[in-house]
């Protein structure tokens, strides 16, 4: 096993589940009430089915205030800072430069640590991966350890839409790049019966 600081790294993004401040877009159609408690039991379900000893499973937890919070899971956490995802994301990779790390949603039903695994294997053969999902985005980005990123790398990214996916390839010029499985990620109540 790899020392603890250069093990690979499985970053969940997430958010303390307070209604209105999570999912805000699945809570106009099904309560804001209901889609936290989703977010909440999602969130909880995704960090249990992917712990793994062959890689760290770490928070980055937005906004910044609630990086103690007790309605986490109880993980260690990071701050994902100001700015958008994108430069909140860039920020998660800048704080682990050596190691290997695959940044996740926790909106995406149906991670597992098998899931994972494969996609750490994938990234071992490339300088990033990226997870597409159906609706123009992606549910995992990661960047193996050592592979420098450039200025540019998730700036000007159209977030939350069907150009999220072809607008962060753009951002990644010259890395041999490695494809995951496409999955689906929650942002409505189509989504959610799915």
């Amino acid at each position: 096993m790899r020392p603890a600081a250069n093990r690979p790294k499985l970053v969940v993004m997430a958010k303390v589940p307070v209604a209105g401040r999570v999912k805000t877009r699945l809570g106009r159609e099904i309560g804001m009430t209901r889609a936290a408690w989703w977010f909440r039991h999602n969130l909880a379900q995704t960090v249990r089915a992917c712990q793994s000893r062959r890689w760290e499973t770490i928070l980055a937890v937005a906004p910044d205030r609630d990086l103690a919070s007790p309605a986490l899971p109880p993980l260690p956490r990071l701050a994902q800072g100001p700015g958008d995802l994108g430069a909140r994301m860039a920020r998660v990779f800048r704080a682990f430069p050596a190691s290997s790390v695959l940044i996740v949603g926790s909106d995406i039903p149906g991670l597992s640590a098998p899931l994972i695994a494969a996609a750490f294997r994938r990234l071992s053969g490339s300088d990033a991966v990226i997870g597409p999902a159906p609706d123009g985005g992606y549910w995992a980005i990661g960047r193996r350890g050592g592979v420098r990123i450039g200025a540019g790398f998730l700036r000007g990214v159209r977030w939350s839409g069907e150009h999220a996916l072809a607008d962060t390839l753009a951002t990644m010029p010259g890395l041999r790049l490695g494809l995951l499985p496409e999955m689906a990620d929650v942002d409505t109540a189509a989504d959610l019966s799915r």
